[in-house]
């Protein structure tokens, strides 16, 4: 998935630095197996303040891009956040 954001963001030309993710799986009991529920990724990233609006419209519509959200897409609940620290 953050291959995917990050490739959009180049086609965007976009000038990013620092771009990190965390992802956290959410679980739950479905008669005794544990099933993975929801997704959230946090992404953080520095990058030009002009480009905000760019970055956060990249950040509505990547996933429909990515082979792994694209994956995964009515099963599993996948949310993506971004902090973007201006450079």
């Amino acid at each position: 998935m953050l291959g995917t954001f990050a490739g959009a963001l180049g086609a965007r030309q976009v000038s990013f630095d620092n771009l990190e993710a965390d992802t956290i799986g959410e679980v739950e009991d479905e008669g005794k197996v544990l099933v993975i529920k929801r997704i959230k990724h946090s992404m953080r990233l520095s990058a030009s303040e002009e480009d905000r609006e760019t970055v956060e419209r990249v950040l509505r519509v990547y996933a429909d891009s990515c082979p792994v959200a694209r994956s995964l897409k009515g099963s599993i609940e996948i949310t993506s956040e971004l902090d973007l620290t201006p450079v």
